[in-house]
C-alpha cells in the first residue's frame, strides 16, 4: 500500500523534483521529468511523456501516447486526446540543435479546452477556454475561447459550450446550452458566456 496521495503504475518513472497532486493517476510506461507540476485528480494514460518544467492543472485528462514538452502549460480540466502532438520549436534541425528553454516557444491550453485525437498544436499559440480542436486538426494560430476548429490548417467550424455542445445562435447572437445551463453571446467574431 502506497503512502502517497496519488497512484503511479510500477512501470512508470517519476524524476526527482516533481510535484503531483492528490488523487492523480499515472498509468503504464509514463515518464514525468524533473521540475514538472501535475495538479489534483489528473489522469495520465499509457505511454505519456511530461517534459521538464511542464505545468498541468487540476482534473486534466491526458490519453495514451501524448508528449507534453517543456514550454507547454495545461490549465484545469484540459483534455488531450490519444496521440495528439505538441511541439516546442518552430524550426527544428538535427544538425543545428536548439536545446534549452531559451529556444522553446510557449504554448498555453486554457481551462476546459479539448484537443482531439491525432491533432497537432504548433508551438507558440494559445488554445482558448473551452475551445475544441477536432481530431486530426493542425493548429497554426491562436484558437479563441469556445471555438471549434477542424482541418489542416485548423479553421473555425463553429462554437462549443463549456459542456462541449455545439452552439446555435439566434438572430440576436445568443445561444443556450441545456447541459451546462449557460447562455452565450456571439459578438464581433468571438463568443463569451453571459450567464
Amino acid at each position: 500500500m502506497s503512502d502517497k496521495p496519488y497512484f503511479v503504475h510500477e512501470s512508470s518513472y517519476i524524476d526527482d523534483d516533481v510535484k503531483i497532486g492528490g488523487g492523480t493517476k499515472i498509468w503504464h510506461f509514463t515518464h514525468v521529468q524533473s521540475g514538472s507540476c501535475i495538479g489534483r485528480k489528473c489522469i495520465l494514460g499509457q505511454n505519456v511523456n511530461v517534459g521538464k518544467n511542464v505545468v498541468i492543472g487540476d482534473f486534466v485528462k491526458i490519453q495514451n501516447n501524448v508528449s507534453i514538452y517543456e514550454g507547454v502549460t495545461l490549465e484545469d480540466y484540459v483534455f488531450c486526446g490519444p496521440s495528439m502532438v505538441f511541439t516546442n520549436i518552430s524550426d527544428p534541425r538535427s544538425k543545428y540543435p536548439q536545446v534549452g528553454p531559451s529556444f522553446y516557444k510557449k504554448t498555453l491550453v486554457k481551462e476546459g479546452a479539448s484537443i482531439g485525437a491525432n491533432s497537432t498544436i504548433i508551438c507558440g499559440h494559445t488554445i482558448g477556454r473551452f475551445a475544441f480542436v477536432g481530431a486530426g486538426a493542425v493548429v497554426t494560430k491562436d484558437v479563441p475561447d469556445f471555438a471549434l476548429v477542424v482541418g489542416n490548417p485548423a479553421r473555425n467550424a463553429g462554437w462549443m459550450s463549456e459542456a462541449g455542445w455545439k452552439l446555435a445562435f439566434d438572430k440576436d447572437g445568443v445561444a443556450f446550452c441545456s447541459k451546462s445551463n449557460k447562455r452565450y453571446r456571439l459578438e464581433n467574431g468571438l463568443v463569451r458566456e453571459i450567464g
